[in-house]
């Protein structure tokens, strides 16, 4: 078997008396397309946070590409090659488009944090901040402020960004969270365009965008691994369905 992507080993996380994580095993293989899933409460997000260094296990170990991380600080993780986006955006809504995504690749190429001005930009990272838009589909919103954009084309911004980063390993927290309905294939069409080299674990409560995305399902349920399979597998087992896919349309 060949060492994963991105690796937790018997990762627990306590906070007092509450056992938020209780001894998850998980792999994230290399160009995966995982899904996380649970009923609300069950943890997804907490693990994201332990995997991403927000927070510090009580015990056990997170590894990526076999290196043991888990006393690595945030900022440490995604220079190694680990990037997220989040349940509700945190993006400059003052800024345009193109400068939100131009500090990423400038923070990535190490260029001075201030220099977002046109006279002072580095035409290298202008041109790889738009060639990202370009790859989206968001090119024509480049000089736009965030706070002018509807909210699905906020969220493409939002995964400009994390590509940006160049990341080996993408973690994406409910990409589709507060997006209209009319919107959601167009969060779904990037998912599914992403470049097929990237390890990417997708965590979400809607059925259509996981099943239509994963290769592999992970279900979490009071903070340990319930189950894990294809998506075949899943929609199969019977557990899972009284656990929770039975409970899907009730958030």
């Amino acid at each position: 078997m060949t060492e994963p992507l991105l690796e937790t080993r018997s990762l627990s996380l306590n906070f007092g008396a509450l056992t938020a994580t209780r001894d998850v095993n998980f792999r994230l293989e290399r160009a995966a397309r995982h899904a996380l899933i649970g009923p609300n409460g069950a943890g997804k997000t907490t693990l994201i946070n332990l995997l991403t260094g927000v927070l510090r296990p009580s015990a056990g170990h997170v590894l990526f590409k076999g290196r043991d991380i888990t006393a690595m600080r945030q900022a440490d993780r995604v220079k190694l090659g680990l990037a997220r986006t989040f349940q509700i955006n945190r993006l400059f809504r003052g800024l345009s488009v193109l400068d939100n995504v131009y500090i990423a690749v400038a923070e990535r190429l190490g260029a001075a944090p201030g220099m977002i001005t046109p006279a002072g930009a580095r035409k290298d990272v202008v041109d790889e901040a738009m060639a990202l838009l370009e790859a989206l589909k968001i090119s024509a919103d480049a000089q736009y402020r965030i706070s002018e954009l509807p909210y699905g084309r906020q969220r493409l911004v939002e995964l400009a960004i994390a590509l940006g980063l160049k990341p080996e390993v993408l973690l994406l927290d409910e990409p589709a969270a507060g997006v209209p309905s009319t919107e959601s294939h167009i969060i779904l069409d990037a998912i599914a365009a992403l470049p097929s080299h990237i390890g990417v674990l997708i965590i979400d409560h809607d059925m259509d965008l996981v099943f239509r995305f994963a290769q592999r399902i992970t279900v979490l349920v009071g903070g340990a691994i319930f189950a894990e399979g294809t998506p075949k597998e899943i929609a199969a087992n019977p557990e899972v369905r009284a656990v929770y896919l039975g409970q899907a349309g009730h958030g």
